[in-house]
């Protein structure tokens, strides 16, 4: 992918690692634990009777009993069969405080015996089948038979892993520990949307609907991972139907939420397919949050066809939109956007584990509990908070580059008001002042005549003064309307081949090398006179801070449509202050500098449509560069 940030692959891969490892490391430390022994062979049987309290005596003949094992599947319930008993033997039980740890049961009702003797039971009015039971043996139970009980109005039903046998403290810690890592994930997630909540308050209206989506995005996700732990269930279990109902909601307010900030960030897609889909997203979490309602009221009589609505039809919703914003998202990033990049890397980790956990869910038919899901949340997550810092570090940049060019502006809008008063000036009053200062000139010229010795000398000087105060007024009327009486294509090499000849004695006087490297084929539209003008003003200033002879590069080129020329000396240069200053009226570092000589250059490098800017450092040199809008044909 064009342009794509590899840094970003890299940090979400390793975040990805991490959380993989935090993950995995319970699995880890529960594998080293001592004196733990897994049972994972045992025998099945449905029964006809929906009492277990009646205990394995229900149990009328040892015959039926099928034998099942970890990593075979649950058993498939025969007709309308809601009762499933499983029987195994217990080994010797040999530690301080024996105990048993089912980590994952799936069944409404549990109850356990050892032989005819109860020693656990857990019955549940709500709809919710995932258990994990803990509870204290005898070591003289060593050898009998351990009968579990399970009754369930869902498909899947029975053991999963197996059942795990130690030391109760150790099995405790584990017991405890297992499903506490989904609570502080979706508190975190929780904690994150209520705090951009809060911050909302501050935001702008325009800016408020895609930070409230996602909030609502990261809150619902943050609700689904605590609702679907086991953890609230085994220890808050009278709560259940709130958080059955709550995973409900959150999922209806998810979906819609998750496709409206996509839709907010790159648009309705091909064809408006994303609104589209929202559109029906909308209407479908309506509809089931209506239908879950009219099920709450009819004490969960609809319980058959809100699971097949919600878990289902709002199953396939999903995977088909994981594929819509997946590609939808990819296709943006391919443009080069980075921020759409890291968004594409983050949603494609979780948009991926959404669509294979999906898919394997139904492959297995229902019997699998989704859990890479939300470590794919987590890294979106972390995703969007790159975005968010990224977002704060692009805007702060923004705000320097937005304050420079500020102060750019303005301070070229005070230069163009003081060219304006200048111009203005220049106009009205110029051509009064040179008609008396040349009738006086005439005068002069023709009382040199009469006069001799130190009284002609006095008469000469007057007479230069007032050509210094002509050359003033010119410079003035250039400034004020540089006309171009006769505009053509210039050769830049001719017309500096020119400029070289006028200057050069000039540079040989001051000691100056002149090291010209022009091309043939540059060429712009003006006036050559003003050209050649503009460009002697440059020239000569840099002789001029080269006092005590120096080194001036001319170079020129084509770039970007435009013929570009460097100027630059190794003179005295110039500070920040004084480099701020240049083109403003009466402002010269020269002794008797008037500052008009810059600004007439820079109103001809104005004229012909170029630009002109300076870079200068004290002590290092004074470097000008002026472009022009190329001529060529």
């Amino acid at each position: 992918m064009k342009g794509f940030p590899k840094s970003v692959i890299v940090k979400l891969a390793l975040i990805a690692f991490l959380t993989l490892l935090f993950v995995m490391a319970p699995v880890f430390a529960s594998a080293k634990q001592a004196g733990e022994r897994w049972i994972t062979e045992w025998e099945v049987k449905w029964a006809d009777s929906p009492d277990l309290a009646a205990g394995p005596g229900s149990i009328t003949t040892s015959e039926g009993w099928s034998p099942n094992q970890a990593g075979m599947g649950l058993p498939q319930r025969p007709g309308t069969s809601s009762t499933l008993w499983i029987r195994t033997k217990l080994p010797a039980l040999k530690w301080d405080i024996p105990s048993m740890l089912i980590p994952k049961i799936y069944g409404q009702n549990i109850a356990i015996f050892i032989g005819s003797t109860p020693i656990y039971e857990s019955n549940r009015d709500y709809i919710y089948d995932n258990n994990k039971v803990l509870t204290p043996l005898q070591r003289n139970d060593s050898d009998k038979i351990l009968y579990i009980g399970v009754q369930s109005a869902k498909d899947r039903i029975g053991l999963r892993h197996g059942i795990e046998l130690g030391n109760y403290p150790e099995l405790l810690d584990n017991y405890v520990k297992r499903d506490l890592i989904d609570i502080i994930l979706g508190c975190a997630f929780v904690f994150i949307a209520l705090v951009m909540l809060i911050c909302s308050v501050f935001l702008k209206k325009e800016q408020n609907a895609s930070w409230i989506s996602l909030s609502l995005v990261i809150a619902s996700a943050g609700i689904l991972v605590i609702t679907y732990s086991p953890f609230l269930y085994t220890f808050y279990k009278h709560y259940g139907k709130l958080y059955t109902r709550l995973w409900d909601v959150s999922l209806f307010v998810l979906l819609p939420s998750l496709t409206y900030f996509i839709e907010r960030i790159f648009g309705s897609g091909y064809r408006s397919i994303i609104k589209k889909l929202l559109y029906f997203q909308i209407v479908y979490s309506a509809f089931c949050l209506l239908f879950m309602l009219a099920n709450i009221v009819m004490d969960d009589k609809f319980f058959g066809i809100h699971y097949f609505l919600s878990v289902r039809v709002l199953g396939v919703v999903m995977i088909v939109q994981a594929i819509l914003l997946v590609s939808n998202s990819i296709i943006h990033a391919v443009k080069g956007n980075r921020s759409a990049e890291i968004f594409t890397v983050g949603f494609a980790v979780f948009g991926l584990t959404v669509i294979g956990e999906m898919v394997w869910f139904f492959f297995k038919d229902g019997n699998y509990d989704l859990f890479l899901w939300k470590w794919g949340a987590a890294v979106f997550i972390i995703s969007l908070m790159l975005i968010l810092g990224r977002n704060y570090t692009i805007n702060h940049e923004q705000i320097v580059k937005y304050s420079r060019e500020l102060e750019m502006f303005n301070n070229e809008l005070q230069r163009s008001e003081k060219m304006a008063i200048i111009s203005e000036l220049a106009a009205s009053v110029a051509h009064e002042v040179r008609n008396p200062l040349q009738v006086t000139r005439g005068f002069l010229q023709v009382l040199t005549k009469k006069y001799r010795n130190q009284d002609k000398i006095y008469m000469t000087m007057a007479l230069e003064e007032l050509d210094r105060a002509a050359g003033i007024i010119t410079d003035f009327l250039t400034f004020a309307k540089p006309q171009f009486e006769r505009i053509s294509i210039l050769n830049v090499k001719e017309e500096l081949g020119h400029v070289e000849g006028i200057i050069v004695p000039l540079a040989n006087l001051q000691g100056v090398q002149i090291d010209m490297r022009i091309p043939e084929h540059l060429q712009v539209k003006g006036n050559s006179s003003k050209f050649k003008q503009a460009l002697i003003n440059m020239v000569k200033n840099s002789i001029e801070a080269l006092s005590g002879g120096g080194q001036i590069n001319v170079w020129a080129y084509e770039m970007d449509g435009r013929i570009v020329i460097h100027i630059q000396d190794n003179g005295e240069g110039m500070s920040t202050e004084e480099l701020a200053r240049l083109g403003e009226p009466y402002f010269s570092n020269k002794t008797k500098g008037t500052g008009l000589g810059l600004m007439v250059t820079f109103r001809i490098v104005e004229a012909m449509g170029g630009n002109l800017e300076f870079k200068s450092e004290k002590g290092v040199g004074t470097e000008a560069v002026v472009s022009f809008p190329s001529a060529a044909v």
